[in-house]
Order: C-alpha cells, then sequence, then structure tokens
C-alpha cells in the first residue's frame, strides 16, 4: 500500500520504517525536511513531503503528532485529502498539567476522547485508533519472547478497521477491535497506564498489554 505519514517525530519516523521494512511505499510529512536526513539515509526508499502532500500520497494516512496539535496538523492537511481513507490515528490527548504520581494529565476528560473530536472535524475520514498504547520502541514487530501482544483498535468503518488490523498483525501484534468511536475513550487512557512504570518510577524496561482469553 502507499503511506502517507503526518508527523516526522519519533512515532512517525518508527512507524515509516515499519511500513518500509514490509514492503509498502512510505512517505513522510514534516514541516522541517532538515530533521529527516540521518532517518533517509537509513530508510531508503521513502519520500520526504508536507503533511498535505503526504497525506493525499497514502491509501492509508498515519497521524503521529503530539496531541495538543493534531486537529491543527489535519486542519492544515484538509479533508480533501484524507476523505474516504483509513486514518491510523496514534495520538494521544497529553496536557492539560503536569504528571501527578506518575500519571500523564490528559486535556480530555473520561467522557470523550481526541479521536472523537477529530472525527466529528473531518466526518468523511475513516479514523482508526491504534498505536497509542505502547511506546515508539516496541511499536514494529516487539519482541517479548514469542509472545505477541494485543493492540486494541477502535473506529466507526469495519472495512478501514479491517485494513488496520492487517498492518498490526504485519508488525507483529495480535489485534481486538474494542467496537465504536466512543471505545477510543478507553484506549487512549491505556498511554497513562503504560507510561507510570516509567515515569514514575524511571522503568521504561519492554513492556505492553496482552488480553487473556
Amino acid at each position: 500500500m502507499k503511506i502517507g505519514v503526518i508527523g516526522s517525530g519519533i512515532v512517525g519516523q518508527t512507524l515509516a520504517a515499519g511500513f518500509l521494512k514490509h514492503g509498502h511505499s512510505v512517505a513522510i510529512g514534516t514541516r522541517d525536511p532538515g530533521k529527516l536526513a540521518e532517518w533517509l539515509g537509513e530508510n531508503t526508499g521513502a519520500t520526504v513531503r508536507s503533511f498535505a502532500e503526504a497525506a493525499t500520497f497514502g491509501d492509508v494516512v498515519v497521524l503521529a503528532v503530539g496531541g495538543e496539535v493534531a486537529l491543527h496538523a489535519l486542519n492544515y492537511v484538509g479533508a480533501a485529502a484524507i476523505d474516504g481513507k483509513p486514518v491510523i490515528d496514534a495520538t494521544n490527548p497529553i496536557g492539560g498539567g503536569p504528571p501527578v504520581a506518575g500519571v500523564l494529565s490528559y486535556f480530555t476528560d473520561q467522557n470523550e476522547s481526541l479521536m472523537e473530536r477529530l472525527q466529528k472535524a473531518f466526518p468523511d475520514a475513516h479514523f482508526v485508533k491504534a498505536f497509542n498504547s505502547v511506546g515508539s520502541s516496541y511499536m514494529v514487530n516487539p519482541d517479548f519472547g514469542g509472545l505477541r501482544p494485543t493492540m486494541f483498535i477502535c473506529g466507526n468503518d469495519a472495512k478501514a478497521k479491517r485494513t488496520v488490523a492487517g498492518i498490526c498483525d504485519q508488525f507483529g501484534w495480535d489485534v481486538e477491535d474494542m467496537g465504536a468511536l466512543e471505545a477510543a475513550r478507553a484506549i487512549e487512557p491505556l498511554c497513562k497506564l503504560w507510561c507510570i512504570p516509567g515515569i514514575g518510577r524511571g522503568d521504561w524496561s519492554a513492556h505492553a498489554f496482552k488480553l487473556l482469553k
């Protein structure tokens, strides 16, 4: 597939490299092409474009910017570039204050998710929450001794979720579809839980979530 990545921070770079690894065509969008010079030297075949150009290029779009600028970034991209496409939403609404006892602060409350705000602003795009509940080092084919961790996803479009589930499978994850858009209210806070060992105790060793059945 053709993948357009909006965002050139560590999450965007990691996911873009993962797509290249698995044979996809990748355009990574950035406002600062110079920051990707070293990354391009290690990840041949990708192209660097503006946010809007990368989104237009992609059959699948990945939103990998800070949650506080996610809506601004999509407004810059424009609806035409993402309408009708799966948009993997890897963002979290981090902000609103410093961590409290190792727990991140969010600018949303428990009865609203950032993805709901994005979907409301761009009703014809097919947002799917994924890759928000694990650190970037473990997003692509993580090694947990042969045990595949669980990626929780949600969204309103079944076809888009199947596409994203296939990507997660390529990237070494079992997938649990938690249902409609509103499930992002539960999935986004998993980032808080994942970060507690690191923020609270300085322990960023390998860990991920696994749903047992």
